[in-house]
């Protein structure tokens, strides 16, 4: 690997620096929650002020990224079609976990992740057993009663949970549903604690449901297993929590690694 004129190793084997450059500053904006000056962009990228200028107006010019009126730079809208697309993916990528869990466990298995203050629905393999669960993909929940957003919220920091349950509100969806954002923070600390999180009977009457947060994944996303009250035991619980475990982590390193064709 050489240098460049500013001193730098050169891209990887194989790779285009620029290419490189170009995706670490999308990804330091996204850090800095989208907009940025130029000069911290400068400072975190640890590039020089004119390469980060030079390539900047280019993804400003692809409609990657844009300038505020502040002279700040925002991520721009063309990268929406690129999220949304990604989001539909994940189920494709995460779907053989899925179809496992359900063998394993014979209940429906589940991916969702937080999309803005909701969680959303974006993989699913159902159960094969007459009475299972009909939540479809594409459907958006609230977090505070769900087991799959109180795994996504369990890492987050507690004034961001407060924040986001000042704007949805902590409706009432069960006489089981926390209604309390300290109730539900005391919930997600136990929720680190043991490493799972559960929804036992919050979202919908006679229905139980543990999920775990994927960890390290580019989104905040969880899996999970669900099904009705009675078929959910301790012990069916007892046995999902570390299957869940291990399919969290295998799609975690997938998502890393960019390997998404994992043979059955």
């Amino acid at each position: 690997m050489g240098t460049d004129a500013d001193g730098r190793s050169t891209a990887r084997s194989g790779g285009v620096q620029s290419l490189e450059r170009a995706f670490g500053l999308l990804e330091t904006m996204a850090d800095a929650g989208g907009t940025i000056g130029l000069s911290q962009l400068a400072a975190e990228a640890d590039l020089p002020l004119p390469t980060i200028h030079r390539l900047v107006r280019t993804l400003v010019d692809l409609g990657y990224v844009r300038q505020e009126p502040s002279r700040q730079y925002a991520l721009g809208p063309r990268l929406i079609r690129l999220g949304e697309t990604s989001s539909r993916m994940l189920g494709t990528w995460a779907r053989p976990y899925l179809l496992e869990l359900v063998e394993g466990l014979g209940e429906s298995a589940n991916l969702a992740m937080l999309d803005g203050d909701l969680v959303v629905y974006v993989g699913q393999a159902q159960s094969r057993q007459s009475m299972r669960m009909f939540t479809e993909v594409g459907r958006a929940v609230s977090a505070h009663c769900t087991a799959v957003g109180k795994a996504i919220l369990a890492d987050e920091d507690p004034d961001a949970v407060r924040a986001l349950l000042a704007r949805t509100g902590m409706e009432a969806r069960t006489e089981h549903t926390i209604t309390e954002p300290e109730a539900l923070l005391r919930a997600l600390d136990q929720v680190r604690a043991q490493g799972y999180a559960m929804d036992d009977e919050e979202q919908e009457l006679g229905v139980r449901c543990v999920a775990v947060a994927v960890p390290d994944a580019p989104s905040r996303i969880a899996m999970s297993v669900s099904g009705p009250a009675p078929r959910m035991t301790e012990q069916l619980i007892g046995r999902a929590v570390p299957l869940l475990t291990e399919a969290a982590a295998a799609l975690a390193k997938d998502l890393a690694s960019g390997h998404h064709e994992r043979s059955r």
